[in-house]
């Protein structure tokens, strides 16, 4: 019979990801059966996957993570329903990896929950006649009480798969003991019983310091603790915005100790409806590069490069970058310019038929200028993997090869006068600025390289050696690692499974 085990949580962002991505990993080196699965995903980082179909579907990026910790190949069974706001109040609905149409909030619940929690069923049924273990991971609070009749992801998931619960708190944000209790005791009764226990995310410090207050919470519950997980993060793709900085800092990440003068910065609007930011992670984990978050008023000064990411509202986003002025500075900027999927249609000349998108604007908007491109939106819906030929203009010059990675996006981009396409289909380069349909061109090595190249060259700066990244242990690795050092898995029943 196959066990489900639900990584719930006391809020969001308190690491259910990564235990779940760890899980998986510790599982499948054991060589046991695991897939990952999540009933009802709300996320603008989506990737393409194989839907039940043989066509082409999207789910979260957390599940696809998972499922490449736990070595099975991804499908839009993992995760069923994913919602992606676009503002406004509203979501596009997205049912077995296919977009239906925009939702708010009353007409999912009132029109298309039954329809969804249908969906949810059959995607979990067919893992588990496949895998000996799933790992279902919940969203935000398990202990939200408005919602626990309708509670997808959380409640439900937990009775049709008669899931072990797995509840996860964080300590860095304080308040730990109090919030674990609290979530316990608001959980409905005829849960409580499948509490195997609980984990401590991100502490920080002498783990002594914790063992009174956990024997305190145990003693008041009757659940255990099952681990305590110090503050590591694995590398692990994030899924929610909220992991970037807030609009009104200058985050910086990637900072490494390399020194100032071989140190580039490239800058990334932070887009109020900006998706599948983990486009950016792999330059990031580059010596000398600095991705630095900008808020849409902010400045380029001293920025080395740009990439405009993805948008699941482009043309809103478009605006916010011309109230702010983000587009004069763009104009005036002199370094390499990438536009990624909504940020290559942001660099275009215009946008028509932009009322399919906004509710702000009708007909023709008027874009950056900066490709000689026009933009214009239908409602059908491209989504697929890709593998391009790079051929070296502009940005990405000095570089060739295959390309590969995933395209997902509403609207056609067509020339308006004769250009190089550099990645072939809807791709456009000029002397400094690159635009392209393709999600995950920084995790292929050449483009990566031809992009950096061309930004510590525009800086007059020396590119630094890449090290020996490719002999430390990858993320899922690491994930699978804090969770067999730092968390038993006794109580939930899956160490005898593993030890069989």
């Amino acid at each position: 019979m196959t066990r489900t085990v639900l990584i719930a949580g006391t809020a969001s962002h308190v690491g259910k990801s990564t235990v779940a991505a760890g899980l998986c990993r510790v599982l499948a080196r054991n060589g046991v059966s695991v897939a990952p699965y999540k009933a009802q995903n709300m996320s603008n980082n989506a990737r393409v996957v194989v839907s039940r179909s043989g066509e082409w579907g999207e789910i979260g990026v957390a599940q696809y993570v998972q499922a490449t910790a736990a070595r099975v190949t991804p499908t839009t069974d993992l995760n069923p329903v994913l919602l992606k706001p676009r503002g406004d109040g509203e979501s596009q609905l997205v049912i077995q990896g296919e977009a239906t149409e925009h939702v708010g909030v009353d007409s999912y619940y009132d029109e298309h929950w039954e329809r969804a929690r249908e969906a949810a069923v059959d995607s979990y049924r067919r893992l588990a006649a496949d895998h000996e273990v799933i790992v279902a991971e919940g969203a935000g609070s398990i202990a939200e009480i408005n919602l626990h009749d309708r509670d997808l992801a959380n409640v439900e998931t937990a009775e049709f798969a008669d899931a072990e619960i797995v509840v996860v708190v964080d300590i860095e944000r304080g308040g730990a003991f109090a919030s674990l209790y609290g979530t316990l005791e608001l959980l409905p009764d005829r849960l409580r019983e499948q509490v195997a226990g609980a984990v401590i995310t991100k502490f920080r410090g002498d783990r002594s310091l914790l063992d009174a207050g956990i024997a305190e919470i145990e003693a008041r519950t009757g659940v255990r603790i099952l681990g305590v997980i110090p503050y590591d993060d694995p590398g692990l793709p994030a899924e929610d915005s909220i992991s970037i900085p807030d609009r009104d800092e200058r985050g910086v990440f990637g900072e490494d100790g390399v020194p100032e003068e071989q140190t580039v910065a490239v800058g990334v609007p932070r887009l109020p409806r900006i998706s599948n930011f983990t486009d950016l992670d792999p330059l990031a984990r580059e010596p000398g590069v600095r991705v630095v978050y900008l808020p849409p008023d902010g400045s380029l000064a001293g920025i080395d490069g740009v990439v405009i990411p993805g948008s699941k509202n482009t043309v809103d986003d478009l605006l916010a970058l011309q109230e702010s002025g983000f587009d004069e500075q763009l104009r005036a900027f002199d370094g390499p310019v990438v536009g990624l999927c909504g940020g290559f249609q942001i660099l275009g000349e215009r946008i028509t038929n932009a009322e399919i998108e906004s509710t702000a604007v009708s007909g023709t908007v008027e874009g950056v200028g900066l490709l000689p491109i026009e933009t214009r939106f239908s409602a059908d819906k491209r989504l697929e993997q890709t593998t391009r030929t790079l051929s070296g203009v502009g940005p990405l010059s000095g570089r060739s090869g295959s390309v590969s990675g995933y395209e997902i996006h509403m609207g056609r981009s067509t020339p308006t006068e004769p250009v190089e396409r550099p990645l072939g289909g809807e791709s456009v380069g000029t002397e400094r600025v690159l635009g392209t349909y393709v999600h995950g061109l920084f995790e292929n090595d050449n483009a990566r390289s031809a992009f950096l190249d061309s930004v510590f060259s525009a800086a007059g700066s020396n590119r630094p050696e890449s090290g020996t990244a490719g002999s430390e242990r990858s993320p899922y690795d690491r994930a699978g690692d804090l969770i067999a050092d730092h968390v038993d898995l006794g109580p939930t029943g899956l160490k005898p499974l593993i030890e069989e």
